[in-house]
């Protein structure tokens, strides 16, 4: 098991811009590419990784202290502070699951494939985690019963390629990147949420009507429209409420430009890399597999690069707060993930024609699932937390995590310990 685990980390320590050109460099000799074609594209893949992890550094960097001094400022006291995704993971990979996710997780993956369940491989490995999560709290609900956690974990890695494959096409369309799906294990479960509320919100005349897109924003608001401008205004209004008169604000506008112009160019230079992988897929899956669709599952975070989901996420940082101070029964205070609310909302705006007024909508209704879950999560991942030597913050009667607010972890977990736990 530790050498299991010693092999995963080792993988997955080489970070996505350089694993992932590995594997997009060997997937396109299989199908078929010319060496020189393939290296190229792998390469091109990994530059647009690196520049994606830089913006995004940037707009978690800029939130962040903005954030932060934003949840000081409401004064809001809960008992479950959400110290961010880092201790679930620690959770995820700290028990006898979580070394042994990735294996199952990739034999799942392959094994549908052949059977033809999914048309999704999965490279996006660090992300296993949310399986990890899923199986290491069924593990300790059930007493450290390995087999329910690794049939939890597995069911949880099904789950996400099925949903991946649902929501493919509307992704492929919306960004214009062919060939890919994302079952990243946090983005899926908000897809069913969404294509629920579409469908409520289309019997709803009126409502059903309102489409805010950003080309029909610009064609408005003219100069104000410009995601550039918008994200100038954003930064410096969330400034204003966080800061007050301060000459951050400024700077946070900026970054916001900076943030809403850079992303979707680095996004164009993903679509360059994964183009010839997508034909040489197509091409291959037609010759040999009767037309066969086949997508590349990647990290959730490619899903970043549209204004709209860029502006939702900044608005939706004061609603959030808003919801945690006010709905009855929640004791989580956002706060370390609270950043990321973007990621939250990443599968809105694909599902949805980018409808922006859809996005604020559906994204207050899918941060309150995460609320209510993450405060259910608390007492157990505090006490876990506890066990694996996590220093609860002094301010702190217990911790959750956003990033933990998962239905479908929640579901399972909950199930097993109702059926199975001491």
């Amino acid at each position: 098991m530790e050498t299991i685990k010693s092999i995963f980390d080792f993988l997955t320590g080489l970070g996505s811009p350089v694993m992932l050109p590995i594997i997009i460099f060997v997937l396109s000799l299989i199908l078929g590419q010319k060496v020189g074609r393939a290296f190229i594209s792998a390469i091109t893949v990994g530059v647009g990784f690196i520049g994606l992890g830089l913006v995004i550094t940037l707009l978690f960097d800029a939130l962040g202290p903005a954030t932060s001094a934003l949840v000081k400022a409401t004064g809001i006291q809960l008992t479950a502070l959400d110290v961010g995704w880092g201790v679930a993971a620690a959770i995820a990979f700290g028990t006898a699951v979580g070394s042994l996710v990735f294996i199952v997780a990739l034999a799942i993956n392959l094994i549908m494939l052949v059977l033809r369940l999914t048309k999704t491989l999965n490279v996006d490995m660090w992300n296993y985690w949310h399986y990890a999560f899923t199986g290491s709290l069924v593990y300790l609900v059930t007493g450290g019963n390995l087999i329910l956690g690794l049939i939890a974990a597995g069911i949880h890695a099904i789950v996400s390629l099925l949903i991946a494959d649902w929501a493919a096409k509307d992704v492929q369309e919306f960004f214009k990147i062919p060939g890919v799906s994302i079952p990243q294990g946090w983005a899926i479960t908000s897809v069913p949420i969404i294509k629920a509320l579409n469908w409520i919100v289309e019997k709803i005349p009126g409502l059903r009507d309102i489409y805010w897109d950003s080309e029909g924003m610009q064609k408005r608001l003219g100069v104000f429209g410009q995601p550039i401008i918008m994200g100038a205004i954003l930064g410096l209004l969330f400034g204003l409420i966080a800061y007050g008169f301060s000459t951050k604000i400024l700077t946070l506008a900026v970054q916001m430009a900076a943030v809403m112009l850079l992303i979707p160019r680095i996004i164009a230079i993903f679509m360059e890399g994964l183009t010839p992988l997508s034909e040489a897929a197509r091409a291959f899956m037609q010759k040999r597999f009767a037309g066969r669709d086949f997508y590349i599952g990647l990290d959730s975070a490619i899903l970043i690069g549209h204004p709209i989901t860029i502006a939702a996420g900044i608005i939706l940082i004061p609603i959030t707060l808003l919801l945690a101070a006010i709905l009855p029964g929640n004791s989580t205070l956002p706060a370390a993930d609270l950043a990321a609310t973007a990621f939250f909302i990443a599968m809105v705006p694909p599902l949805t024609r980018g409808n922006f007024f859809r996005s604020i909508l559906y994204g207050t209704i899918i941060m309150v699932m995460v609320l209510y879950i993450s405060s259910a999560f608390a007492p157990l991942l505090t006490q876990i937390a506890r066990e694996i030597g996590y220093t609860i913050p002094e301010d702190a009667v217990q911790i959750t995590g956003l990033s933990g607010g998962n239905w479908i972890a929640w579901v399972l977990t909950t199930i097993n310990r109702l059926i199975f736990g001491g």
